[in-house]
């Protein structure tokens, strides 16, 4: 895997979540760009310097910290949508090549060139107002979620630097197989396999207490 570029946001007005503002308009900076864990939920704080998110209920923290989306799936829309989406579109930190990120596992983690930081796989993207609204696609949000091509959000396990170009390293791979897309699946369109969800332990804490909600609710 390689990283094509690393996509730092830039404030703008969010109509679409009555917010103050948004991040998600990333654009690709040259490195090196300095990423650590952000703590907390809360915050606005994410994983890369000079990044952050404003809907700080729903977005940031230690869970959130990096975004990664393909340039492989970013053509793939492209084509389907008959227009250009440059790297940082998807409002990604990390645009990737050589590796589908959707199958990666849940908790799998990355090695960032040699010195870089180590990044884990935590949970998959869930497409919001914002994300709709900034890509005014009709429908994006039920499209986007059919196709469940959603990418990873990344913890960071070990601060580093990384820079565009950087190589990425898969170092770790869990022994179940609960993949992003998997776990996007169960969380959104197919609950019935939720129960599978259970077999990742890297998941958010959070997210596996709603799960264990939900599963126990059905078994009234």
């Amino acid at each position: 895997m390689k990283l094509l570029s690393v996509n730092v946001g830039r404030p703008m007005p969010n109509p679409w979540k009555r917010l103050a503002a948004t991040g998600i308009d990333k654009l690709p900076v040259k490195g090196p760009v300095a990423v650590r864990a952000p703590g907390p939920k809360g915050t606005g704080a994410v994983g890369l310097a000079g990044d952050r998110v404003y809907d700080i209920k729903n977005h940031g923290g230690d869970d959130q910290a990096v975004y990664a989306y393909a340039r492989e799936d970013l053509d793939r829309w492209e084509r389907e949508l008959e227009r250009s989406f440059g790297n940082g579109s998807f409002g990604e930190n990390l645009t990737t090549t050589g590796y589908d990120v959707n199958a990666a596992l849940i908790g799998e983690r990355w090695q960032v060139g040699a010195d870089g930081p180590l990044l884990e796989v935590s949970c998959p993207r869930i497409p919001c107002a914002t994300f709709a609204g900034w890509l005014d696609e009709r429908g994006w949000i039920k499209r986007f979620t059919e196709r469940a091509l959603p990418g990873p959000y990344l913890r960071v396990v070990e601060p580093g630097e990384l820079s565009e170009g950087d190589t990425v390293e898969v170092v770790h791979r869990p022994a179940h197989q609960v993949t992003v897309e998997l776990s996007f699946r169960a969380l959104t369109t197919e609950p019935d396999l939720l129960p599978r969800l259970l077999e990742a332990d890297a998941l958010p804490a959070e997210d596996l207490r709603q799960i264990r909600e939900r599963l126990a609710r059905t078994r009234r």
